[in-house]
């Protein structure tokens, strides 16, 4: 298994977390208080403008590192193009990778392209955290409120764009939130403490939320009703837009999330819908609630409240 039996693996793929955690060794060969945060991303176009999509690449990168409460330090970019494909989007997919990355502060240090039947693009990032302030999805404590950082309905969004069903301002609001980096997001949550933190990416709301509570032994209660949404995006799911991957996720999520009877089935599926570039999923004690929620809105960012962690009832999610 990756990484087994090596003490300098503080967090590795077992519990299913956003990124690996490496300790780091001084001169003296002692470990240092600064740990070396990877991972790694990459995924095929979501919208149609190449210059967005390659920032939103970056930006769902960059976000595994700010999801451990780290800060990104430098990157490698990976892509694959069709032999046919345009000059002018690769050079625009690389731009709005590129500006990401300089936005976050993170040195572009090389990369890898091939030959690919459609286009790829992400990064390999590499981050640094001091020890105090590494946040993983393993510590969610009974009693915690529960926080999201954007709206969700991305997927239902993209795939309504795909179909011609929206158009190119209705799906702005979604591009602009999956382009911004979540960078100001941690610093606003590592400045006040979290004892548990994921960003919602391509397993949903639900996938992510039960990756905190397999790990943590405890139960995420979320409240639908609390959880943002992007105007109109709960009609598109009611007509049918969800993402390929809501109902994939739902099927192999299973008994682990539970949903409450009578809850609206639109609501439901987004909760499911896979997102790209989301937000952080925040598990805090009531005690610093407030405070976290200060310093996110003094930041722009949004603080939503959507839940709060119980005792494990069997199951890791449950849906109010």
């Amino acid at each position: 298994m990756i990484g087994e039996g090596d003490e300098r693996l503080l967090v590795g793929p077992q519990s299913v977390d956003d990124a690996g955690v490496v300790e780091l060794e001084g001169n003296t060969g002692a470990p240092t208080d600064t740990l070396m945060v990877q991972t790694v991303d990459y995924f095929p176009p979501v919208v149609d403008d190449p210059r967005a999509y390659g920032r939103i690449a970056a930006a769902n990168a960059l976000s595994d590192v700010y999801a451990m409460g780290g800060r990104a330090y430098s990157s490698l970019n990976l892509a694959g193009f069709p032999r046919d494909f345009s000059d002018e989007w690769i050079g625009e997919i690389l731009a709005g990778g590129f500006d990401a990355m300089k936005e976050a502060g993170c040195v572009v240090a090389g990369g890898h392209t091939i030959q690919a039947e459609e286009a790829l693009f992400g990064f390999a990032v590499t981050g640094m955290i001091e020890r105090h302030q590494l946040v993983t999805n393993a510590g969610a404590k009974l009693g915690d409120l529960l926080y999201l950082t954007k709206s969700i309905g991305m997927g239902t969004m993209t795939t309504a764009a795909k179909r011609r069903e929206i158009d190119a301002a209705r799906m702005q609001p979604a591009i602009e939130q999956m382009a911004t980096l979540n960078r100001i997001a941690a610093e606003g949550m590592t400045s006040v403490g979290a004892n548990a933190c994921t960003d919602v990416t391509g397993f949903g709301l639900a996938g992510h939320a039960r990756n905190i509570g397999a790990a943590s032994e405890v139960t995420m209660q979320i409240d639908l009703a609390s959880v943002p949404l992007f105007e109109g995006v709960r009609d598109l799911a009611a007509r049918g837009f969800c993402s390929g991957g809501a109902t994939r996720g739902r099927e192999a999520l299973g008994d682990q999330v539970k949903v409450s009877d009578g809850l609206d089935e639109a609501l439901v599926s987004l909760a499911y819908d896979a997102e790209t570039s989301g937000g952080l999923l925040i598990s805090v004690t009531e005690e610093n609630a407030a405070d976290l929620e200060a310093a996110l809105a003094d930041r722009g960012v949004l603080a939503a409240r959507i839940g709060c962690v119980v005792e494990a009832a069997g199951c890791d999610v449950h849906f109010i």
